[in-house]
């Protein structure tokens, strides 16, 4: 079942599309949509989760990461 996902990249508010089976996450979809390589980004995750003794720690990156990249408001839409 496709679901809507809203965001704003670089304080343009932009919506797009989401299926589960092609991406991992709403983040995912969105660094797509932009074309923005996260190759990087996916290799430093990593390393946190192996580091780290909770998933906070691992929400708290990608937060300050896609912050970063010029994201805000990511949300699933409800329908």
């Amino acid at each position: 079942m496709a679901r809507r996902i809203t965001y704003k990249f670089k304080n343009q508010p932009r919506e797009i599309n989401f299926a589960k089976d092609k991406y991992r996450d709403m983040y995912h979809a969105i660094a797509a949509a932009e074309g923005i390589d996260l190759t990087n980004y996916l290799k430093m995750e990593q390393q946190v989760e192996m580091t780290s003794k909770g998933s906070s720690a691992v929400r708290n990156f990608r937060d300050q990461e896609f912050a970063r990249m010029g994201f805000s408001d990511v949300y699933f839409i409800k329908e």
